[in-house]
C-alpha cells in the first residue's frame, strides 16, 4: 500500500493472493493500528500512514499502555506498604518490647516477614529432636536467599544430632552455602535472633506448641543474645573433626560428649527421664550412656558411678 497506494480492494486482494474477508480482517487490524486510515482525496480507499508517523502512533501507544501498567504497580505497592505497616503495628504493640504470637500461622508469617527484612544476621538454637528431612530442605530455598544477599547464618544444634544424616546433609549445604553450624551437648530453649533486634522464643517450657514470644526490649533481648553467644562459643563446628578433638583437650580418658553432660546432670540430681530430655535423645539411648558410662567407670550402679566420677575429678571438670 505504501508502494501502490492507489490500489483498490480487488486490486489489493490480486496482489496478496488473500481471500476477500482475510484481507478485510488484515485491513481491519492494521486500522485498529493506526498504520491505515480513510483517504480523504479518494472516498472509499485507503491511506497507508508513512513509516515515520507509524512509528510514532505506536510508540505512543506502548509508551501509554506501559505508564499504566506502571501506575498499577506502584498501587499495588502502596496498598502493600501500607497492608505491611498495618500488619507490622498489629503485632508491635506489646508492654516493653514484648508481645505474643498465637498459633503457627501467625508465628509463620511474622517470621516470613522478619527474614525479608533482616540485613546482618540469624541466629538459630534448636534443641532437642531433628526436623524432618522434609522440613529442611524446604527451608534451603529462603536459607539461599538470606545468605545471597549476605546475611550471616549462625546455626546451633545438640550433639545428638550428630548421628541425624539428614540434620548433617543440611548442615553440609549450609556451610558449603556461607553459613556457620555448631553443636553442643545441650542448648538452653529454642531461639530465634535476627539483627539482634528482634528475638524469638517459645513460650512453653519445651519449645514446642503453637504460641512465641517476640522480644525487643533492650535488657531482655540483649540477655537472650548473650546466651546465644556463650553457648556458640563451647559449641563444636559441625563435620570438621574439631567436635572429636574438643572431647581428647578435655582429657577425660575416652568419654564422649554426652557421657560428659551425663555425668554433669547427674551430678544436679536429674532423673534419667529429665537427662534424656536435656540431651535431646531416647530414655532408652540415655539409659545406654548410662551403661556405657558405668563400664568406664567400674561400677554397678548410678550412685556408684557419680561417686566414682567424683574422684577421678570428671564431675568437676565438666561442670561449667
Amino acid at each position: 500500500m505504501l508502494a501502490h497506494p492507489s490500489m483498490d480492494l480487488q486490486e489489493l486482494r490480486n496482489c496478496t493472493g488473500l481471500p476477500e474477508d482475510d484481507l478485510r480482517e488484515q485491513l481491519d487490524r492494521l486500522s485498529e493500528l493506526s498504520l491505515v486510515r480513510p483517504s480523504t482525496s479518494e472516498p472509499g480507499a485507503l491511506h497507508a500512514v508513512g513509516p515515520q508517523v507509524a512509528t510514532k502512533l505506536i510508540l505512543a501507544r506502548q509508551e501509554a499502555r506501559l505508564a499504566a501498567e506502571q501506575k498499577k504497580t506502584a498501587d499495588i505497592r502502596l496498598a502493600m506498604e501500607e497492608l505491611s505497616e498495618e500488619f507490622r503495628q498489629g503485632f508491635s504493640s506489646g508492654v516493653d518490647g514484648i508481645d505474643a504470637a498465637q498459633g503457627i500461622d501467625e508465628i509463620r508469617d511474622r517470621i516470613h516477614l522478619l527474614c525479608s527484612e533482616v540485613r546482618e544476621e540469624v541466629m538459630a538454637m534448636a534443641p532437642s529432636g531433628a526436623q524432618t528431612a522434609e522440613n529442611m530442605e524446604s527451608a534451603k530455598p529462603q536459607d539461599a536467599e538470606l545468605l545471597a544477599r549476605g546475611v550471616r547464618m549462625r546455626t546451633l544444634y545438640q550433639d545428638s544430632l550428630r548421628n541425624d544424616r539428614p540434620t548433617v546433609n543440611y548442615a553440609a549445604w549450609l556451610t558449603s552455602s556461607g553459613g556457620q553450624v555448631r553443636t553442643a551437648p545441650t542448648l538452653p530453649v529454642r531461639l530465634l535472633i535476627f539483627d539482634r533486634s528482634t528475638a524469638i522464643i517459645p513460650m512453653d517450657a519445651h519449645g514446642g506448641g503453637s504460641r512465641a514470644l517476640f522480644v525487643r526490649s533492650g535488657g531482655v533481648l540483649l540477655a537472650l543474645c548473650e546466651l546465644f553467644e556463650a553457648a556458640w562459643v563451647n559449641a563444636a563446628p559441625l563435620g570438621d573433626g574439631s567436635h572429636k578433638e574438643r572431647e581428647r583437650e578435655r582429657g577425660q580418658e575416652s568419654l564422649v560428649s554426652p557421657e560428659h553432660e551425663y555425668l554433669r546432670l547427674l551430678a544436679q540430681g536429674h532423673t534419667d527421664e529429665t537427662i534424656a530430655k536435656r540431651l535431646g535423645v531416647s530414655p532408652r539411648t540415655a539409659r545406654r550412656i548410662a551403661a556405657q558410662l558405668m563400664e568406664k567407670l567400674g561400677a554397678r550402679s548410678r550412685f556408684q558411678a557419680g561417686v566414682e566420677a567424683a574422684l577421678r575429678g570428671w564431675v568437676q571438670t565438666v561442670d561449667p
